[in-house]
């Protein structure tokens, strides 16, 4: 049974937007908990220098859109996908988050999926850039939107013959 939590990423904290993208994709990728990077997978991006990658689409976003926002701006989208205890092998769990934000975000955002197997519950982290990957958009968490989550998650876990939550709260 796999939860879910979706978490908007701001800069905050006196951070740059560049540091902020940084500090939570080098939390991710820790080799301690990917098992030396073999748990981490991204797509239309290089897990190896993602944080840039991210940081270039913001500026190109910028370019094309000409909008600017402040201290409240959404600088890219952690998601937290976490599985019972011994029901899942970290590969499995690896590919099901990729699946998850890949359906989550329509194909239309770089993301990067980083599998952690250092707790006894394995668990994904899912950091997905919010400009579009023809920086025409930004992703919006809209109302509702932990719930879309959860029910890709859910349909996710049961095509895989999981476990999920009968009757979340």
């Amino acid at each position: 049974m796999a939860t879910t939590r979706l978490m908007p990423l701001h800069t905050g904290k006196g951070r740059t937007v560049g540091q902020a993208i940084s500090d939570i994709i080098d939390y991710t990728e820790n080799p301690q908990k990917t098992d030396g990077g073999r748990l981490i997978t991204s797509w239309q991006c290089d897990s190896r220098i993602a944080d840039a990658e991210f940081l270039f689409t913001k500026n190109q976003y910028i370019q094309k859109t000409g909008r600017v926002r402040g201290e409240d701006n959404v600088i890219a989208y952690h998601l937290r996908q976490s599985f019972v205890p011994g029901e899942i092998t970290p590969e499995d769990a690896n590919r099901l988050g990729c699946e998850l934000a890949k359906r989550f975000t329509k194909g239309n955002h770089a993301y990067i999926v980083c599998t952690h197997i250092d707790k006894a519950h394995i668990h994904n982290h899912i950091i997905f850039n919010s400009p579009s990957l023809d920086c025409t958009k930004k992703f919006r968490d809209f109302l509702g939107s932990g719930k879309a989550v959860r029910k890709i998650s859910d349909r996710l876990c049961l095509e895989n013959s999981l476990s999920i939550i009968e009757n979340p709260k």
